[in-house]
């Protein structure tokens, strides 16, 4: 379990095709504080630490993960927003969040207000996932709370900290990012459709 509050970012340093598996290998300031075995957000995506090498760590996402997120498309270089589990106790900074992508959407539109962005993304609303004004969404594994909710489409505001600490400095239109919806809005979508 996440909280969808980025603790770094991390560099893509090699990727590994074996069978229908990803191998991941990510360089970041928190290699040296995780271990073996250990449950990491990747752009909001929950997978273990099977190697470690120094300051390089290795993930491995399986067929389902990458056909649902936009892992797939990571190239050496590239940046990865990381959180690290939630540790029970704590303050929940964010919401909720599992590390289980739903699906993935498109950044539509990029807006400067002032000092801040608004980021409109789109996603395929036949997968039935919804938002609410004011509900929370997380994108890369960010916990964000929507401003502008549509059958198919929501914007997100994001202040100077989040975008200069996050992927969201890299994004353009057209980029495609990981999305988990609210779990308890899951949920209760879920039993509104089985009544």
């Amino acid at each position: 379990m996440f909280t969808g509050i980025i603790e770094t970012l991390g560099e893509v340093v090699d990727l590994k095709k074996e069978g229908e598996n990803l191998h991941i290998s990510v360089s970041s300031p928190i290699t040296s504080e995780l271990k073996i075995d250990q449950s990491v957000s990747h752009n909001g995506v929950c997978l273990t630490v099977v190697e470690l090498n120094g300051l390089v760590y290795t993930v491995t996402a399986i067929q389902e993960t990458l056909e649902k997120s936009a892992l797939g498309l990571l190239k050496v270089g590239d940046a990865v927003n990381l959180e690290r589990a939630m540790i029970l106790g704590n303050r929940l900074d964010g919401h909720l969040v599992q590390g289980h992508v739903d699906q993935v959407a498109a950044c539509t539109k990029i807006e400067e207000r002032d000092g801040s962005w608004f980021f409109t993304f789109t996603y395929d609303a036949s997968k039935n996932n919804v938002t609410i004004e004011k509900g929370s969404i997380t994108i890369d594994g960010v916990s964000l709370t929507v401003v502008d909710s549509k059958k198919d489409s929501f914007s997100v505001a994001i202040i100077p900290y989040t975008y200069e600490h996050t992927r969201f400095k890299s994004y353009q239109e057209g980029s495609l990012v990981n999305l988990e919806f609210d779990v308890i809005g899951k949920y209760v979508a879920r039993f509104m459709q089985n009544r």
